[in-house]
């Protein structure tokens, strides 16, 4: 698969990351935890901290609030003004499928959040079955170097759409193009 970046990113100055996950609980709140996880193992630029409340806790540099709303999948922005897009949101229905599906799909939206495009925007029918190319999106489709040229089913957190099937984890792609951002 190939990485590709929207032309904004997190900016330097960003260490600390709120993840609003209130509305996540039993099976969405384990995926949302995992998710985070996947992020703070790689000792990247910033920590990924999960907090409960209605507030985020003194510290943070930029907050982003989770949010369980629609059937199935996910939803998010990019970043702005070297801060992450503030929100995401999971649908309720996703964690029909298991806490490793709801993992991959929060971990490809907080990937969104960063700066992360659709590794098969140019032709969404990869991973999707269907479906064309997103163009630029009005953000850029930057590709990262060091990653492959071809996007293929299940070779990325970022494809388009997921499949039952989903563990979760980095692809050593995914590690290799997050690693060259942050």
């Amino acid at each position: 698969f190939r990485q590709y970046r929207t032309t904004n990113l997190v900016g330097a100055g960003v260490h600390t990351i709120c993840i609003g996950g209130k509305a996540f609980t039993g099976t969405m709140g384990t995926g949302l935890d995992l998710a985070i996880e996947n992020y703070n193992q790689l000792n990247l630029q910033f920590d990924m901290v999960r907090y409960n409340t209605s507030n985020a806790p003194a510290g943070c540099d930029a907050v982003i609030v989770g949010a369980v709303k629609g059937q199935v999948g996910g939803q998010s922005g990019f970043p702005s003004g070297g801060l992450p897009y503030n929100k995401f949101q999971v649908g309720k229905g996703t964690a029909n499928y298991g806490a490793d599906v709801v993992e991959h799909v929060i971990t490809h939206e907080l990937g969104h959040t960063i700066g992360f495009r659709h590794t098969d925007y140019y032709n969404r029918s990869i991973s999707c079955g269907s479906g064309g190319n997103e163009g630029d999106g009005g953000v850029g489709a930057i590709h990262i170097n060091g990653t492959p040229t071809t996007a293929v089913v299940g070779g990325s957190v970022m494809n388009s759409c997921f499949r039952a099937s989903e563990t979760g984890e980095w692809t050593n792609d995914d590690i290799t193009a997050i690693n060259a951002l942050y």
